[in-house]
């Protein structure tokens, strides 16, 4: 078994957001090996993530995004457990991001519980959740919202958003 330092531990813990301990016990896992390590604290993180989803989030921020010399305008509504959590950078980051998304990518639904039954379209362009994020399309915006709900421990839902474009 390698021997985890605590460089190790810090910079896979400024990489993932992590706590300490987790950060630790993932790196003797992985035999020190640091990509190995971020591995199995995503597959943790999304086991706590799927334990939280079930958790009230009625907290949260309204944002507005305008884009295009207000060619296109967007309203997202994104909740969280916590007043505390709303008022972070992580998680106002998180609506921004979010709130840009829509005004790139023009979903129609936020998840797929909201199409309907007889829906035939391609999921992958109309669901926000099931969409490539417009800033690393090796991430779902689904994939997005876990990795915060992680970092903040809280459930965070995307609510409603609403997409204006001019002379539409």
């Amino acid at each position: 078994m390698a021997t985890v330092t605590t460089a190790d531990i810090k910079t896979l813990r400024e990489a993932t957001g992590a706590g300490i301990m987790d950060c630790k016990r993932a790196l003797e896992e992985a035999n020190g090996d640091q990509a190995e390590a971020k591995k199995i604290l995503d597959a943790q993180g999304l086991a706590k993530a799927e334990k939280r989803s079930g958790r009230e989030a009625s907290q949260g921020l309204v944002h507005s995004y305008i884009h295009g010399n207000g060619r296109v305008g967007v309203l997202v509504e994104v909740n969280c457990e916590t007043d505390f959590v709303a008022r972070t950078e992580e998680f106002q980051h998180l609506v921004h991001e979010i709130a840009l998304h829509v005004a790139g990518m023009s979903p129609e639904f936020v998840s797929e519980e909201e199409l309907p039954e007889d829906y035939e379209g391609n999921r992958e362009e109309t669901v926000l959740l099931a969409q490539p994020f417009v800033r690393d399309p090796s991430l779902t915006v689904a994939d997005l919202v876990k990795q915060v709900i992680v970092k903040t421990g809280e459930n965070i839902v995307i609510r409603r958003f609403c997409r204006f474009e001019r002379g539409l």
